[in-house]
C-alpha cells in the first residue's frame, strides 16, 4: 500500500522533470551535499550545447533585476515543506457549510501547502502588500541565513524557531529583503491563477518600480495589463515638495488571450447626466440614448472614412477639408489629404447604422460640415448610443481610480467597530470582482488579508449580485503591540483582527436587504499552519538510531487528532479543502466521509477485514488508513486485494 508523502510538492524537482521531457541527456541523478540522498539535477554543460544558439552567458549584459538574494529567494519558492494546516472549529464560522478558508500562518508557506488544491483554479489575486516605508514590513529572517541552513528547515531537519524581523531603512537591504519576500510569493501565486484569471497589487510609490520588474519577469511583460492610479485622499500638506495623494495597483493577466475584456457598470449618475434623449417612434421607442458627433478631425489621411453623405434637403455633406469635387453620389469617396476632418466609420458602416435607425441629422447653425460646393451646411449627423446596449455590455474602466479613498475603509471598520488602519475600501475590491469574476463559484485569494477587507468585499459582492464567490485569506498573526488601540480592545494579533472582522460583517450582511440568489455564505473555515502531523521517522526512516526505535512504533505525533490528519491527507492528496465532511461510526471505528465517497479516512487502530469490505462497498473515489491501524499484518496486506475485487477504481493509501 503507498503511503502519502504528507509535505507539499517540491517544485525545483517538477522543473526538472519537465526539462527531461524535452531534453534527456540534460538530467542526470546527483547525491544531496547534505544529505547525501540521490535526486534529479540538470547537467547544465549539456543544456547549454543543446541552447548554444540561444545562451546568454553569466557576465555578459543582458536586461533584467537583479537584487542580492534573488536566486535564493527562487530556491525558497520551490524547496517542499513539511508542514500541515490544522482545523480550528471554535474560531470558524459555520466551518461545514462554508466554501471560504482562513489560513492562519506565514503566506510563503500557505502557497505551497495550496499548490495541488487550487492549482490553476483560482480567478483572481488581490493583495496589500507592505509598501517597505520602513517600518511596515516584517519578513521572516530565513532570507537572511545560510542557504544550507534554509533548506535543512524546510524538510530535512526538525522545526526551527524562524524570527521576525522588521525592515528597517538602516537595512543595507532595504529593497532586496522587500524584492526577495514578494518575488518568492508571486512565483508560487502564479501557478494557483486559473489562465483566464488576472491579479491586482496594491503598491506604494517605495517600491513600484521594482515591483512592476519583478510582475514582468514572473508574469510576462506581455501579460501586463495597466497600473492604476488610486486616489488615497484629496487635499494634505504632508511631504516635502509634493503631498502624497495617490497610490498604485499593478494589474496582470495570467494568460492575456485568454482573459476577457473588463467592463465596468455605468453608473445611475452618468445615466442622468449623459443619457438624456428618448427614441420617439421605432423599433426602440422609448429608450434612452445620447448622441455622439459623427464628424471627427483627423490629422492623418483616411480615405475610407471621407466620402458623401446626403442631408434630409437632398444635398450632400462632407467634413470640412482643402479638397472636394463640386458633385457626387452618397458613399462616393473624396481624396484626402493630411489634416482633412473624416467621418469615425467607413460607409459601408455608417449605412448599416444608418438602416438600424441609429443615425440622426440635426439642424443647427453650429456646424462644421460643408456642402460639396463648399457652401456651409445648416445639418449636423449624430449616430446613438443606447443605453440598453451600453447597461447589458458595460463601459471600458479608466485607470485613474477616484471613488476608491482611504476614508472610504475608515467609515467601514468603524461601522463594525474593527481598529486597524490604512485598510482598502471593500469597493475597490468589489470593483476588480467585477471586472474578472463573473460565474458562480468563482474563487479569490488574498494571501496579505490585514484587516480582511478582500473577505468583506466578496461576501457584500455576493450578496449584492447573488453570485456564489469563494474566498481564500492568508494572514500571519503578527504581533500587535501594546501600545495600539487594537491591544487595547483585546487582539493580540492582526490575524484576530482579520477573523473578527469576517464574522462581524458577515452578521451585518445576513441583517441588511441581499439578492434573492445569495447562498448566505458568511462562513470561513480556520486552517492554521503548524509542523506535520508526522514524527520525523515518516520522512528521514534512514536516519533512525536505537534511542529513536520505540518513538518508531508510531509515526504520528500523539498531540494530533484525527481531524489533524484528515487536512493534511486533503492537502497531500490536493482535495478541496472546502468540501463538506461527515462522521460516521462504521464498525465502531470512527470514519470520515469528505463530500460523499470523494475521500474516506480511518485513523483509528484495530481496523478488521469487516470494516475495510465496508468501505469497499461503498467504492469511494479514494481512501486512506493509518499505517499501523490494522489489527494484524493480514488484514494490511489484504486491504488492496479486497478494494481490487470489490472497488477498483478506488485510490488507496495510508499515512
Amino acid at each position: 500500500m503507498d503511503k502519502l508523502k504528507m509535505h507539499s510538492p517540491n517544485l525545483a524537482q517538477e522543473n526538472i522533470a519537465k526539462i527531461r521531457a524535452l531534453f534527456p541527456g540534460c538530467v542526470t541523478e546527483a547525491r544531496d551535499e547534505i544529505t547525501g540522498q540521490i535526486h534529479l539535477a540538470v547537467d547544465f554543460d549539456q543544456l547549454r550545447q543543446e541552447l548554444n544558439d540561444q545562451i546568454v552567458e553569466g557576465p555578459q549584459e543582458r536586461y533584467r533585476l537583479d537584487w542580492p538574494g534573488k536566486r535564493q529567494a527562487l530556491a525558497t519558492a520551490n524547496a517542499p515543506i513539511a508542514k500541515t494546516l490544522r482545523p480550528s472549529r471554535e474560531e470558524s464560522v459555520d466551518f461545514d457549510d462554508t466554501q471560504n478558508l482562513f489560513i492562519e500562518g506565514d503566506n510563503l508557506l500557505a502557497l505551497k501547502l495550496l499548490q495541488e488544491t487550487y492549482l490553476g483554479q483560482v480567478k483572481m489575486i488581490y493583495i496589500d502588500p507592505p509598501y517597505n516605508t520602513g517600518n511596515d514590513f516584517i519578513y521572516n529572517d530565513k532570507f537572511q541565513i545560510p542557504s544550507s541552513d534554509w533548506l535543512l528547515s524546510s524538510n530535512q531537519i526538525d522545526d526551527v524557531g524562524d524570527k521576525l524581523v522588521s525592515n528597517t531603512e538602516s537595512n543595507g537591504r532595504f529593497h532586496s529583503d522587500w524584492l526577495g519576500m514578494i518575488y518568492a510569493r508571486l512565483k508560487l501565486a502564479r501557478k494557483l491563477l486559473s489562465d483566464n484569471g488576472a491579479i491586482f497589487i496594491s503598491i506604494g510609490q517605495e517600491e513600484l518600480s521594482g515591483l512592476l520588474q519583478v510582475c514582468f519577469e514572473v508574469f510576462g511583460e506581455e501579460n501586463f495589463i495597466t497600473i492604476c492610479s488610486r486616489v488615497m485622499k484629496t487635499g494634505g500638506q504632508k511631504g516635502a515638495h509634493f503631498s502624497p495623494s495617490v497610490d498604485y495597483v499593478l494589474v496582470f493577466a495570467k494568460n492575456i488571450f485568454e482573459l476577457a475584456p473588463f467592463r465596468e457598470q455605468i453608473s445611475q449618475n452618468v445615466i442622468d447626466k449623459v443619457y438624456t434623449s428618448v427614441e420617439e417612434s421605432g423599433p426602440r421607442a422609448g429608450q434612452k440614448y445620447r448622441s455622439m458627433g459623427l464628424y471627427q478631425a483627423m490629422l492623418d489621411a483616411r480615405a475610407n472614412q471621407r466620402y458623401f453623405i446626403e442631408d434630409p434637403d437632398g444635398n450632400l455633406l462632407i467634413p470640412p477639408g482643402s479638397t472636394f469635387p463640386s458633385e457626387g453620389k452618397e458613399g462616393a469617396k473624396v481624396t484626402p489629404v493630411d489634416g482633412d476632418g473624416v467621418w469615425r466609420w467607413t460607409y459601408d458602416r455608417f449605412k448599416q447604422e444608418k438602416e438600424s435607425g441609429n443615425i440622426s441629422f440635426v439642424a443647427s447653425e453650429r456646424t462644421s460640415l460643408i456642402h460639396a460646393d463648399g457652401s456651409k451646411a445648416k445639418w449636423n449627423v449624430y449616430y446613438k448610443i443606447w443605453l440598453d446596449d451600453r447597461l447589458r455590455d458595460g463601459q471600458l474602466p479608466g485607470n485613474i481610480l477616484e471613488k476608491f479613498q482611504s476614508r472610504h475603509s475608515s467609515a467601514e471598520l468603524k461601522q463594525i467597530d474593527i481598529p486597524f488602519e490604512f485598510a482598502k475600501p471593500t469597493d475597490l475590491i468589489k470593483f476588480f470582482a467585477t471586472l474578472v469574476c463573473v460565474e458562480n463559484n468563482d474563487l479569490i485569494l488574498d494571501f496579505f488579508a490585514g484587516s480582511g477587507t478582500t473577505a468583506h468585499a466578496i461576501m457584500a459582492q455576493s450578496a449584492e449580485t447573488g453570485q456564489r464567490l469563494r474566498c481564500i485569506s492568508v494572514q500571519l498573526p503578527e504581533a500587535i503591540s501594546e501600545n495600539d488601540d487594537a491591544f487595547k480592545q483585546g487582539f493580540k494579533t492582526v490575524s484576530e483582527i482579520s477573523k473578527e472582522r469576517i464574522r462581524r460583517a458577515g452578521k451585518k450582511l445576513l441583517q441588511a436587504e441581499a439578492h434573492p440568489d445569495w447562498n448566505k455564505d458568511v462562513g470561513f473555515r480556520v486552517l492554521k499552519i503548524d509542523a506535520s502531523n508526522m514524527q520525523d521517522v515518516y520522512y528521514r526512516p534512514d536516519q533512525v538510531d536505537q534511542k529513536d526505535l520505540l518513538a518508531a512504533v508510531d509515526n504520528i505525533k500523539p498531540d494530533r487528532s484525527a481531524e489533524d490528519l484528515l487536512f493534511q491527507v486533503l492537502v497531500d492528496w490536493g482535495v478541496d479543502l472546502t468540501l463538506p465532511i461527515k462522521r460516521e461510526t462504521v464498525q465502531g471505528k470512527t470514519v470520515f466521509f469528505v463530500d460523499g465517497n470523494a475521500l474516506v479516512a480511518c485513523f483509528e487502530t484495530g481496523v478488521t477485514e469487516v470494516l475495510v469490505k465496508e468501505l469497499a462497498g461503498r467504492e469511494p473515489l479514494r481512501v486512506v488508513f493509518r499505517d499501523n491501524g490494522f489489527v494484524s499484518d493480514a488484514v494490511k496486506i489484504n486491504v488492496e486485494q479486497v478494494f481490487r475485487q470489490v472497488s477498483p477504481g478506488t485510490d488507496v493509501k495510508s499515512i
